[in-house]
């Protein structure tokens, strides 16, 4: 087992299984339960096959995960549910799972939002931000794969919109809690990226704090700019609770497609109500 514990004020590391829970969300552990799969399998990190091969052994893997994780916090792996995460603003409303041997995945998602007990939804990341929504007033649940494009997009808070439009949800009793991901000190861009963003957000306030400029390199704080957009539409700033966890810096034990390249393993995040 590896000695590097990622515990902090928000989240708990649960050695035992290898996965991140948020301190906020334990709180009602009688209405749900949740999970961030941490650890790297190091043959899994330099496997090299043909591309074939390694879509088979990204499938094998990823169910394995969905499973185990699932067990570890006594949910119900035959009811999860994946967005197929094509960096879309695509959210959608789950209200039944159809039973069949695979794990169903829903093509052109990034967002999964349901009201349904027993329905475990799920996103995997390798640096992209990864969100769990929960409103303990509606019993509501979202899991929503924001990577930069789905940032630009503002899929976070057109999550808030449709809990809100389709569950009756209030935007200040939705708790938002941020996976690990990629943080400022390596996202770095191009130029045509930073522009992209300058151009989608230079109405926020602050815009120096998330598009930074260090000796000529640029660099995107997307962590900051979903909290911004989301206290925007309503969302307290006391209910986001944010991991602080760099994906890059913690690269032995969180997947990071930067640090890892070819191969790059995905870390596994599920929510599912009780």
């Amino acid at each position: 087992m590896n000695n590097i514990n990622l515990s902090n004020s928000v989240v708990s590391h649960i050695k035992d299984n290898e996965y991140l829970q948020f301190k906020r969300l334990e709180k009602y552990k009688d209405i749900l339960t949740h999970a961030y799969s941490v650890g790297i399998d190091k043959n899994y990190r330099t496997f090299k096959a043909n591309r074939e091969a390694l879509e088979i052994r990204d499938y094998e893997k990823n169910v394995n995960n969905y499973k185990e994780l699932c067990k570890a916090i006594k949910l119900n792996s035959d009811n999860l549910i994946k967005a197929n995460q094509a960096h879309t603003d695509n959210i959608l409303c789950i209200d039944k799972i159809e039973k069949n041997e695979k794990i169903d995945t829903i093509e052109k998602s990034d967002g999964l939002i349901t009201n349904k007990k027993g329905i475990v939804l799920a996103t995997t990341n390798a640096d992209c931000i990864l969100l769990l929504f929960f409103d303990p007033v509606k019993k509501v649940i979202a899991n929503v794969h924001s990577g930069w494009k789905g940032t630009l997009q503002r899929i976070s808070e057109k999550t808030v919109g449709k809990m809100v439009e389709n569950y009756g949800c209030e935007p200040k009793d939705i708790i938002v809690c941020i996976c690990p991901s990629i943080r400022k000190c390596h996202f770095e861009v191009g130029k045509d990226v930073k522009e992209l963003f300058f151009n989608e957000f230079k109405n926020l306030e602050n815009i120096n704090e998330f598009i930074i400029n260090k000796e000529n390199k640029w660099f995107i704080d997307t962590v900051l700019i979903n909290k911004l957009i989301l206290k925007k539409v309503g969302i307290l700033e006391e209910n986001i609770e944010d991991s602080n966890i760099c994906s890059v810096c913690n690269k032995d034990m969180i997947h990071s497609y930067r640090a890892e390249g070819e191969g790059y393993g995905l870390a596994t995040a599920v929510i599912g109500l009780v």
